[in-house]
């Protein structure tokens, strides 16, 4: 059964529309006339218990709408959406037990205090007890690496521990679903491992289900093996983030070491040139050519080294957004 169910689920914004010039201020401000921008659009999907799914789209994709229809922050101009057996928008306090939003550009540790006061604050919401806040804030704080760090202001952690600490504090009452915004956003190499590691243990200790947003694509590699694509409010995708892959990257990069520097003009007959520097060379390949380009490239020129490999994943999701076609 599906802990996530979403049918067409679309959230229209109304704007006022104003004509320019003075005539148009005096109408608008007596008799304004608006028009309906559609954020999402009958986007619908439906994700089980346990599952990481990542939530990719550029800005303004209708990713961040879409997590608060689901959290029940707005109400959906149509369609239906369930999340652990409730309607969201009702905010019923059973709901809110179940579920988690943790939006990196946003904080809800008090910046003066210690982390640890906020936490006490969170335990008073949602009814833990002492001897339980007590159990729970040690197996959080041993998982995140935060040892010692609760007890300090808010303001002199790094970003990555306060990132932590948000963490702790969203997680205190073991939600069963956990929406995350951006989790990593800002934060060093180092950091963003330690984000990925914790949801990952978090994931495999309390089979929480996670949507995750997240513009570094390596948080989607490392955590999720299925991906929803949303694309100017509509639902492009739905399935394996390598079935993405082979579906939408019908070609190969070819890296060349040559033993001496080769006109540009030369090269663009063999593919699309992506760089060259000195006697090092990238060039795109279509699939089906492949075998032939290479093979040419290897008569044509005085090649030291070839290499093929599949394209990143950030180039292939570009092309996808670029393009908005699947």
């Amino acid at each position: 059964m599906s802990i996530i169910v979403a049918e067409n689920l679309s959230k229209f914004y109304p704007v006022a529309v104003k004509e320019p010039g003075f005539g148009g201020t005096i109408t608008h401000f007596f008799r304004r006339t608006y028009r309906n921008i559609q954020a999402v659009r009958d986007v619908s999907f439906e994700i089980a218990p346990g599952e990481v799914v990542g939530f990719l789209g550029p800005n303004g994709a209708g990713k961040t709408t879409t997590l608060k229809m689901l959290t029940g922050l707005i109400h959906p101009s149509s369609g239906r959406v369930r999340v652990a057996g409730h309607v969201p928008f009702r905010r019923q306090a059973a709901f809110l037990q179940k579920i988690t939003l943790v939006m990196g550009q946003k904080q809800q540790l008090l910046w003066d205090l210690p982390a640890a006061d906020s936490l006490k604050i969170n335990a008073a919401v949602y009814n833990i007890g002492e001897r339980e806040f007590q159990r729970r804030v040690a197996e959080l704080t041993e998982m995140l690496s935060l040892e010692g760090k609760l007890n300090q202001p808010v303001r002199k952690l790094s970003l990555g521990e306060r990132m932590k600490a948000e963490l702790l504090a969203a997680l205190l009452h073991h939600p069963q679903v956990l929406f995350l915004d951006e989790p990593t956003l800002g934060l060093d190499v180092n950091a963003q491992v330690g984000v990925r590691d914790f949801l990952r243990e978090y994931n495999q200790r309390y089979q929480a289900t996670i949507l995750l947003t997240s513009h570094y694509m390596a948080d989607i590699t490392a955590l999720c093996q299925r991906v929803l694509l949303i694309h100017q409010g509509t639902l492009m995708y739905d399935g394996s983030l390598e079935g993405l892959l082979e579906r939408l990257a019908p070609y190969r990069e070819i890296y060349i070491e040559l033993a001496q520097p080769v006109p540009q003009a030369i090269l663009s007959n063999y593919g699309e040139v992506q760089m060259v520097e000195g006697r090092a060379v990238r060039l795109i390949i279509p699939q089906e050519a492949l075998t032939k380009t290479v093979s040419k490239i290897l008569a044509d020129l005085e090649v030291i080294d070839v290499t093929v490999t599949e394209p990143p994943v950030e180039e292939v999701i570009g092309k996808i957004f670029q393009t908005g076609l699947v």
